[in-house]
């Protein structure tokens, strides 16, 4: 079978050459022939015995980088028997197989490197989308490149995490806070809020991670689920169902209600949660709502009970009978409540129905002075409307101004509302008419049981006046210690800055010190020994008599 072989792969002109018989003396190998064999090698047969066989040729593509051509058949054909194909393969498979590995192994780490990549570029460019998608919106006051440039400066101390003057905060909230920063700042106010208050360890909140929280279910799932759709509605990074937006707010109302089971979930915190996505990650936005439900309290009106709400809508119906008494008389003709129009407010500060550039320099300065800024607010803005608001005469018009009418505000007119809330101060008015309403309900709590003693009524009048009175005089010590402990802050902060500025005054005199003492050397090393023991001999006695040298240089 070999012999036949053989013979069947020689060519005609082959035959031709060796019919005498004489030996065909072994040619050297040229660049075509290696060419040739790297193609032939491994079917182990000529092309003519291909063709005998009735083999397709298209067959040796796949083992070749290059494809034989048909101008190439002549030449293989005649140089098929100058050399044994199987001999050529034993030289060349072994350093034609490693670079062949070697090509494949480089392409598949370039590919992988190219791959990786490219889902680099895709990550940032996703990134980069979503936030274009997080902040569309309409910023409600300019911010100039100066402010820009006083907040780079005041965030780099957020991670050092060094206190800042208040007063230079407050006037750098006033004049603007960058969009694109503005997740930034409010950690930064996070921060120099619980440097200067500690929270008590009853009040704090579990220390439960983030991840934690979300391996573990929730009861409330179905009512989060409902209030997805009813959350921004109209904007794109919530829109879409199970998008990307509605996904992480029902992993942070989801976080939030295993945390805090007393509250657990509230219609109104969604919206918070959502006004925090918009400007930070997910895990930020869970430390930020912490930070407004403990530390500055806000969670206490989203209790079952809603005791802090209703204190809340009486200090605001107080508010505007002692300083707009005409609207409140109004309101009260028309019997109108501030929970009919109020409490959403209250409940999702003020993000549920008015503009987002609004509601987010609103919460630039909740994050600053606490929640009396959603009186302040909510103040400015009837006391702005207040013409308006008298111009409507019935039940219907005034609460259709103040849902739909008042929220469609323009630019100049929030910025002028913003510039109010900054220049306000009604703390002490807010913890009076706190006082107030825990007095009147424990009257009437008084007037509803039945009066078992038969002491006279005048008694009960004059506890009542004496315990008022005991009230107020509570308040106004209460006021008097929260103006000593600031004062006492400030102090403290003054001492802090006079101490830096001593430590560094020691610093320099030091170096000074440092100095003198080199000076000094170099100067005993140039002296004789017979000048430097006058010298220290002059400067023993003036250490020694010091007031007698004075005196004896004194004397003419």
């Amino acid at each position: 079978d070999g012999e036949g072989r053989k013979r069947t792969s020689s060519t005609c002109s082959n035959e031709s050459l060796n019919a005498g018989g004489t030996p065909v003396t072994p040619r050297r190998i040229s660049w075509r022939q290696r060419i040739f064999l790297r193609v032939a090698s491994p079917m182990n047969k000529s092309p003519s015995a291909m063709q005998q066989d009735g083999l397709d040729r298209n067959e040796l593509l796949p083992l070749s980088p290059l494809a034989p051509t048909m101008e190439e058949e002549p030449l293989v054909i005649f140089m098929s028997d100058e050399d044994d194909p199987e001999k050529v393969e034993e030289r060349n498979k072994s350093e034609e197989l490693r670079s062949l590995w070697r090509k494949a192994i480089h392409q598949q780490i370039l590919l992988l490197r190219m791959e990786k990549e490219n889902q680099k570029l895709e990550a940032s460019r996703d990134e980069l989308q979503s936030r274009k998608v997080k902040l569309d919106y309409e910023e409600v006051g300019g911010c100039q490149k100066d402010v820009l440039i006083t907040w780079d400066k005041k965030l780099l101390n957020c991670r050092a995490k060094i206190r800042c003057d208040m007063e230079d905060i407050h006037t750098s909230l006033k004049e603007g806070v960058p969009k694109s920063r503005r997740g930034e700042v409010w950690q930064f106010l996070a921060l120099q809020y619980r440097l200067r208050h500690r929270l008590p360890n009853k009040q704090q909140p579990p220390d439960i991670s983030y991840k934690e929280l979300l391996k573990q279910l929730t009861a409330q799932q179905h009512a989060i689920l409902v209030d997805l759709g009813r959350t921004f509605p109209t904007h794109p990074y919530f829109s879409t169902q199970l998008g990307a937006g509605q996904l992480s707010l029902f992993n942070l109302l989801k976080a939030y209600s295993l945390l805090d089971t007393e509250v657990g979930y509230c219609q109104g915190i969604s919206f918070v949660a959502g006004v925090l996505l918009l400007h930070m990650s997910e895990e930020q936005a869970f430390e930020m709502l912490k930070f407004l439900m403990y530390d500055l309290g806000f969670r206490k009106q989203y209790r079952p009970d809603m005791m802090s709400l209703q204190i809340q809508m009486y200090q605001l119906s107080r508010l505007l009978h002692d300083y707009h008494r005409d609207l409140y008389n109004h309101l009260e003709e028309n019997e109108i409540s501030p929970s009919l129009y109020a409490a959403p407010w209250f409940l999702t500060l003020f993000a549920s129905q008015f503009p987002l550039g609004f509601v987010a320099r609103v919460f630039d300065i909740i994050f600053l002075q606490g929640t009396e800024v959603i009186f302040k607010v909510a103040l400015s803005l009837l006391s702005s409307q207040e013409t308006l608001i008298m111009e409507c005469e019935s039940f219907e018009n005034i609460v259709d101004f103040l849902k739909s009418t008042l929220p469609d505000m323009n630019t100049s007119e929030m910025e002028k509302i913003i510039t109010q809330v900054f220049e306000m101060d009604i703390s002490k008015q807010l913890h009076a008419y706190e006082v107030e309403y825990h007095v009147l309900q424990d009257e009437l709590q008084e007037s509803s049981y039945a009066c078992e003693d038969s002491e006279p009524i005048e008694k009960l009048e004059r506890a009542n006046s004496q315990l008022k009175r005991q009230n107020m005089d509570l308040l106004e010590k209460l006021q008097i210690a929260h103006a000593k402990i600031q004062t006492l802050e400030s102090n403290l902060e003054n001492l802090l800055t006079r101490e830096t500025k001593m430590k560094s005054l020691i610093r320099t005199l030091e170096q000074e010190k440092m100095a003198y003492q080199k000076t000094v050397e170099q100067i005993r090393k140039l002296l004789p020994a017979d000048a430097l023991a006058n010298c220290e001999s002059l400067l023993r006695d003036l250490n020694c008599n010091p007031n007698n040298k004075a005196k004896t240089g004194n004397k003419p």
